[in-house]
């Protein structure tokens, strides 16, 4: 199994509000002893106004953020409205919450709109200065604070902007280098299917002369060996053209018994269990199999140290061929299926591409599990 995407951001929402709530808090304490009792009341509501958006704009922050951008400049204009007597807006906790729809903007938005946006934020907080009226050591000490509020999000927002470019070139390279390495073996594919052609039609020739009325069931295998052909060569192109990873098709499951067995002698002791005879699988399929152990047995080779032994297991299915790999190395860390190297998202997106699916992910109890799902195409009857 694979830890959903939307329980870490709910986690990290919760996070996030939990620090929303404290800063909102700390200031509420603060503006009571020092304002009165009262006083926390309008720049808590503010605060929380804007620190909703923050929330719901971690994934799509242009709304959010413009959201918050005009409830902070409503704040100002009433607080200054009601009087002098209330504290100056955007308060700190108000401020906080700027500079979260900030840090998400320059992570997710244009740069253009990441640049307006962080630029309309210190815009808001001298607006809110030079509405308070002349300049105080108290409301200086607010600005300041402000600031550097600001230039946090602004830091976060770049920071995470970088990691999230280094994470798409990685992803990408690696998408490259499959691509390449399917362009390096698609003659592969082709010389499978072609030299059953060839054969097909040697062995009409011979038929033609000795048993001339069996020469249509030659006829009739060389037209399947083609079709399949076509059929074979338009996957293995689509694999070429698409952005996803690509499939090379040389090894095949026969080949699954030397894998093992070389990293049976360097790691835990593993178990293959397979189907007898020919499976009779498009070398595409064969080969994809043979990749989701290969980098199964690898990811345990540096992420389990622990694992006591490993069970390969490929089956026929009704609609296809599932191949899993399983260990009992107890949980760490390190396991954990978004720290990883890219070689499950490359597998993951070879696997989808042909039609399958894959789930990596922990146990229940101890030990990892890949698991992928890959459809075989039957041919028409005639």
């Amino acid at each position: 199994m694979t830890v959903p995407g939307g329980w870490v951001r709910g986690v990290s929402a919760a996070g996030l509000g939990a620090v929303f709530l404290t800063a909102i808090a700390v200031q509420s304490t603060a503006i009571a002893r020092s304002w009165g009792a009262w006083y926390w009341v309008p720049g808590s509501v503010c605060a929380a106004a804007v620190c909703l958006p923050a929330l719901l704009g971690l994934r799509r922050p242009l709304r959010p953020a413009v959201a918050g951008l005009g409830l902070a400049v409503s704040a100002i204009v009433v607080t200054r409205l009601a009087g002098p007597g209330l504290p100056a807006e955007p308060s700190p906790a108000m401020t906080l919450g700027l500079a979260v729809l900030t840090g998400s903007a320059l992570r997710a938005l244009t740069p253009v709109r990441a640049g307006a946006i962080a630029g309309a934020v210190p815009a808001v907080i001298i607006a809110g200065q030079l509405a308070a009226g002349p300049p105080s050591a108290g409301l200086a000490a607010v600005t300041a604070l402000d600031a550097l509020v600001w230039l946090a999000g602004v830091g976060a927002g770049l920071s995470l902007r970088l990691l999230d470019a280094r994470s798409s070139a990685a992803a990408e390279r690696v998408r490259r280098d499959e691509r390449l390495a399917l362009a390096r073996e698609l003659h592969d594919v082709v010389a499978h299917h072609i030299t059953g052609m060839v054969v097909q039609a040697q062995g009409a020739q011979v038929v033609a002369r000795r048993n001339p009325e069996h020469v249509g069931e030659y006829l009739s295998e060389m037209e399947a060996a083609g079709t399949d052909a076509l059929a074979a060569m338009r996957r293995v192109v689509g694999l070429l053209r698409d952005a996803g990873d690509a499939a090379p098709a040389s090894p095949g499951p026969e080949r699954l018994g030397a894998l093992v067995e070389r990293f049976r002698r360097q790691g835990p002791e593993v178990r293959l269990s397979m189907p007898d005879g020919d499976s009779g699988w498009p070398p595409e399929v064969t080969t994809t199999v043979y990749r989701v152990v290969q980098e199964a047995l690898t990811n345990v080779s540096r992420h389990a140290p622990r694992a006591r032994s490993v069970m390969v297991t490929v089956e026929r299915t009704a609609e296809g061929v599932t191949v899993e790999v399983t260990d009992d190395a107890p949980a760490a860390p390190s396991r954990h299926p978004h720290r990883g190297g890219y070689g499950l998202i490359g597998m993951r997106e070879r696997v989808e591409t042909l039609g399958g699916s894959l789930r990596a992910g922990p146990r229940p109890g101890a030990g990892w599990s890949v698991r992928a799902a890959l459809p075989v195409p039957t041919r028409e009857p005639r």
